[in-house]
């Protein structure tokens, strides 16, 4: 066989990112980080709104207005409660024990006008 006829030998398939997709898949992961950062302190929020209902409802009130008078208490002792407050609390006797709970929305604003919407909602046991 002639050399001229031969076929090089098949050159392995390179493999890797171009920078394109890396930019790409840099900006979505920081996008992605920078959505967390912002939501976490309402989770934080929604965790200290849920052990100070299950305190207050553990101290078993009397009255509504009582609950609600214990909570907005604890809402001034806790710096981090700003989305609801005492009035907010739906105050029930369930088998003889007080069941609080509650619902509110918090926006959380991205960039522009871009928004997100988170829905929380709890109770006490």
């Amino acid at each position: 066989m002639n050399r001229l006829n031969r076929r090089p030998a098949p050159l392995h398939r390179q493999r890797g990112i171009s920078l394109f997709g890396l930019l790409f898949w840099a900006i979505a992961i920081g996008f992605i980080a920078y959505v967390l950062v912002v939501t976490l302190p309402t989770l934080n929020e929604y965790t200290t709104i849920q052990r100070t209902v299950e305190q207050v409802a553990a101290a078993n009130p009397s009255t509504v207005a009582e609950a609600r008078k214990l909570f907005d208490r604890q809402k001034d002792i806790e710096y981090s409660i700003s989305s609801i407050s005492g009035s907010d609390l739906e105050v029930t006797k369930e088998n003889d024990r007080v069941v609080i709970g509650f619902a509110y929305d918090k926006e959380v604003h991205i960039f522009g006008p871009v928004y997100i919407l988170l829905k929380y909602k709890g109770r006490s046991p």
